[in-house]
């Protein structure tokens, strides 16, 4: 007869088999039901601590096979709620597809054979299938509610009857077959957008029809046109919607003049890139009295011209931002109206929405309004003229206060500023570093990271790369556009206590995940820095600033900051605000660039509509636009990468044998990330090309550590690589370590060494020591080795 427990449980009785079964009947009972760990503690009378490890080792077993989820804080319930689900389609080339529930929880395994044909991101209804013991739950499709996405980019490859798309997407497993009366002049090499049309339930591959040809295979326009294509946005503009736009008139009568303010004998002008021709926003400034200011923030006012509802409206809601590639940008707006009638031009009368700022010498906003104007701008401005004549005057960069070196000489008393609007320009310059100064101080982040951009010749083939980096006249025409997105969203969301605010858009920003910023914390502590990951929003933001201030010109400053990011949530828009934890506003929104971006148009109507006295709107309608303009960004913003990934490999191509120096910018299971110190250009160093070693990677610590001779590498390490190829098509680049990437041995004495993997210290302390350690990590033969080097 067993003893019983010294405390009076049962729990030293406890089975993990019997635990096991227990636990399932238990949650498939209560299917809906969320368990408390000390709750299961309590139902199995487990006392005592070998009782509950026997019931945490059941429930560890139970989640891993997929039948309980744990949110990680000791709570499970069952990890299916129903046999029939709605969710996601995930298609994998390798036909392990999987299904994510629409309630967040975790992917369900879906083979080839029960997809019914589904395509990557297709919302679908799955039913469980039954579960075998030891495998993994699956599920089949039963039906597809909607298709996500059934066009393709890709090379044709015709036969004499008939064709095939071959592309690099990653969902597909098998080409897509063409007939010959679906090639629509298709030709061989032909770059191509395929609709699938039909896949039939006894076919590998599916049947497809050319939608589109876009080129040849390697002209500049047939892959940055691939590239939209690719993630399914636009590359030409509709001939209805230019007809449209070519109808409206640009002309301002006296009458729309009488109903506006008048700016136009004001000092105005524009501040852009040098390659802009979409002028959305001006700058105006005056003074008023001693000591007092009036600097206008003037917006195209693009609502004006297009009207909620018109052809020219539907079509810019659709792609609900302008898309910037290398070499081109493709508009949201008809060209006529982007370059033309709204954008405010130099030397030409243009309508405007304004925010007009009344401020005094210590750069505080002492009174402001919004208001329907006319302007003139006198003068457009390019960035690099404008922070020419700070610098000819004596105004210190802002990033070279902090540092050593010679500075600009401060301009003599009673000097006249050299330049032209000399004087408004170091005026505004003045206000938009006391305004930056009071952000920072409560707490807003600055990253300010360097971006690579390319010059291109005219056949589009990059010829030289430079880094975009932001200095003071980036600085000045961005703090002055944040006041004025912050001023008209307090303005709306403000309201007396006891009144509900009206419905608005507003651009909001979460703060960092908190198991992310432990990871960051963990991972900056290599450097010996510390960063507060508890506490107040403020405190933890300012405690991120001393961060990003500490590691200014330090070697680990750009690995430091990337990983930063990455803890960072996306910005987005929507109706419910959140604030915005990156710049630490309570209230914030997107008014400054209605040319390119949709939510812009959105604010400046529902501004309008409630200065006249206005209802509120739909919220729900205002909410799917913002989740819409908020998705469309996203796909821009990865399309732009895209575009600048295919230029470095195409830059790189011309390079191939040529050795540079680059640091590790990012570690995966897969090799290194390295980026060139020279030109910015990103590439991998493949795990196959470290002969020298069997490489682990380490997720924590960011870095692949060689099992045998316990070489390390780490983010921000300094290497130097040798070009190997550059693959185009796939937009990749492969580098291989040339130098000392094989610590004290080489890959020719690791292969006469007969492989036997040196123990890592830990190996000493283990059971049977070295013998049994270098016998479980055998390693294969020197014949092997060396051909692998090979």
């Amino acid at each position: 007869m067993a003893k019983k427990d010294k405390k009076g449980g049962s729990g030293s009785r406890l089975k993990k088999k019997a635990v096991a079964q227990q636990l399932v009947d238990l949650f498939n009972e209560f299917p809906e039901k969320e368990y408390d760990v000390k709750d299961l503690f309590a139902h199995f009378k487990a006392s005592n601590h070998p009782a509950k490890m026997i019931v945490m080792d059941a429930l560890n077993d139970l989640v891993l096979d997929d039948y309980v989820t744990s949110d990680g804080q000791g709570h499970y319930r069952n990890a299916v709620r129903s046999n029939v689900m709605e969710g996601t389609f995930v298609r994998k080339r390798n036909g392990r597809n999987s299904f994510v529930p629409d309630d967040g929880g975790k992917s369900i395994l879906v083979c080839e054979r029960n997809s019914l044909h589904a395509l990557d991101g297709d919302r679908v209804r799955v039913t469980m299938l039954a579960r075998r013991a030891g495998h993994t739950r699956e599920a089949e499709v039963t039906e597809i509610l909607e298709r996500a996405n059934d066009t393709f980019v890709g090379q044709l490859q015709v036969e004499r009857g008939y064709g095939f798309l071959v592309t690099e997407s990653r969902s597909l497993a098998n080409d897509i077959f063409i007939p010959k009366d679906k090639l629509n002049g298709g030709q061989n090499g032909d770059k191509a957008v395929v609709k699938i049309i039909e896949w039939p339930s006894d076919s590998k591959s599916p049947i497809g029809k050319v939608v589109d040809i876009l080129g040849k295979q390697g002209e500049n326009n047939a892959e940055m046109h691939a590239i939209l294509a690719q993630y399914g946005l636009p590359y030409t503009y509709p001939e209805k919607v230019e007809k449209a736009a070519e109808k409206l008139s640009a002309d301002i009568t006296p009458e729309e003049i009488a109903r506006r303010e008048d700016f136009r004998e004001v000092t105005t002008f524009t501040i852009d890139p040098h390659d802009a021709k979409d002028f959305d926003d001006a700058l105006s400034i005056r003074q008023l009295q001693k000591g007092l200011w009036e600097v206008g923030v003037h917006i195209a006012d693009v609502s004006h011209y297009v009207k909620e509802g018109d052809i020219i409206d539907k079509e810019a809601v659709k792609r609900a931002t302008s898309v910037y590639l290398v070499d081109r940008t493709i508009p949201m707006l008809p060209e006529r109206l982007c370059n033309f009638i709204c954008s405010l031009r130099p030397d030409e009368e243009k309508l405007a929405y304004s925010t007009i700022f009344h401020i005094n010498d210590k750069g505080e906003i002492k009174d402001w309004h919004l208001a329907h104007t006319v302007i003139k701008s006198n003068r457009r401005f390019t960035y690099e003229e404008v922070q020419t004549i700070l610098e000819r005057n004596g105004v210190a960069s802002e990033a070279d206060l902090n540092l050593p070196g010679e500075h600009p000489e401060p301009l003599p008393a009673g000097a006249e500023p050299e330049g032209e609007y000399a004087a408004e320009l170091i005026q505004l310059d003045k206000f938009a570093k006391i305004l930056r100064a009071k952000r920072f101080k409560n707490g807003s982040i600055g990253f300010d990271r360097s971006e690579v951009r390319f010059e291109v010749d005219e056949k589009g083939h990059p010829i030289s790369t430079y880094v975009k980096v932001a200095k003071d006249a980036n600085k000045l025409v961005e703090e002055f556009m944040l006041l004025a997105n912050r001023s008209v969203a307090q303005m709306i969301a403000v309201v007396p206590r006891g009144r509900k605010p009206k419905v608005f858009v507003y651009r909001i920003h979460d703060v960092p995940d908190p198991e992310k910023m432990e990871k960051l914390s963990g991972f900056v502590a290599r450097f010996g820095y510390k960063i507060r990951t508890e506490g107040t929003k403020t405190e933890v933001s300012k405690s991120l600033n001393r961060l990003l201030s500490d590691i200014k010109g330090k070697k680990e400053e750009e690995v430091v900051e990337m990983v930063a990011l990455r803890a960072m949530m996306k910005a987005r828009y929507s109706t419910h605000n959140i604030g915005h934890y990156g710049l630490m506003f309570d209230y914030y929104t997107h008014f400054t660039s209605p040319i390119r971006r949709y939510p812009d148009t959105m604010v400046h109507r529902l501004l309008t509509r409630y200065a006249e006295g206005g209802r509120s709107v739909s919220q729900t309608k205002y909410e799917d636009l913002c989740e819409h303009a908020s998705n469309m960004e996203q796909l821009a913003a990865t399309a732009e990468r895209a575009s600048i990934k295919y230029k470095q490999v195409e830059f790189m191509a011309d390079r191939i044998g040529q050795e540079f120096d680059g640091t590790v910018s990012g570690v995966t299971e897969f090799g290194l990330y390295v980026e060139i110190t020279e030109n910015s250009c990103e590439g991998m160093v493949p795990l196959r090309l470290l002969l020298d070693d069997y490489y682990e990677f380490d997720e924590r610590n960011f870095c692949l550590v060689g099992r045998r001779y316990r070489k390390r590498y780490s983010l921000g390490d300094k290497v130097r690589i040798r070009v190997e190829r550059a693959n185009l098509e796939r937009r990749q680049l492969d580098f291989a370590l040339v130098g000392d990437e094989g610590g004290d041995i080489k890959p020719e004495k690791a292969a006469k060494s007969g492989g036997a993997p040196v123990p890592p210290p830990e190996a000493k302390k283990a059971k049977g020591g070295k013998k049994n350690y270098a016998k479980k990590n055998k390693r294969p033969r020197a014949g092997r080795a060396k051909r692998a080097a090979k």
